[in-house]
């Protein structure tokens, strides 16, 4: 997120994260491999399936290999686009685990149930990866355990904010902080 507590700007973009910080990227890498699933909301699975599976960017394999959920009311409809998808014009090579998109487990129920779902699976930790709409359904119904946040030393002035729901402030306490030579800051809190 930018200084100003936003996770993209109003377009949606979010260019401007890493910069050349490879501390910084190489730190969020090793923080993907730490997930047992990535779960997601429907548009941002439809624009990562896209993405991701011939991409060779350092996060790719992580992004690739990592079985995925992803939340839509469109239930399994959400997969058979993707699928289609797949199989029309990609010229490019598709990655190790790039499979998995095309198999994720499509959670259509209530929220806050799809979640206790999944967390009750043996396994790694959950990463939310967004879209920021997800991301503050999540935040408002309290089903964020640990925050992750990449803070980047950048001020955007205008944009999507993550904790924007809420209708009360929310105490959290530092579990741990990290800064990086680019500037760019991990902080890692949980629930109070």
């Amino acid at each position: 997120m930018s200084i100003d507590g936003f996770v993209s700007d109003l377009d949606g973009s979010n260019t401007w994260m890493f910069g050349a910080d490879q501390e910084a990227k190489n730190w969020s890498v090793e923080t993907l491999w730490d997930a047992g699933l990535h779960i997601m909301g429907s548009r941002t699975f439809w624009s990562m399936a896209g993405w991701w599976p011939t991409s060779t960017d350092m996060f790719a394999p992580p992004m690739n290999q990592i079985p995925k959920a992803v939340f839509s009311r469109q239930g399994p409809a959400t997969l058979d686009a993707v699928r289609a998808r797949a199989g029309n014009g990609q010229s490019r090579e598709r990655q190790s685990g790039a499979e998995s998109w095309a198999e994720a487990y499509v959670a259509g129920g209530d929220l806050a149930q799809e979640i206790a779902k999944l967390k009750a699976q043996d396994g790694k930790p959950i990463i939310a990866h967004g879209g920021v709409s997800f991301a503050r359904s999540l935040i408002a119904r309290g089903l964020i355990d640990r925050y992750v946040l990449l803070v980047c030393p950048v001020v955007l002035g205008k944009g999507l904010p993550l904790f924007s729901e809420l209708d009360a402030p929310m105490r959290l306490k530092l579990a741990s902080s990290k800064a990086f030579p680019g500037g760019a800051v991990a902080q890692i809190y949980c629930a109070a």
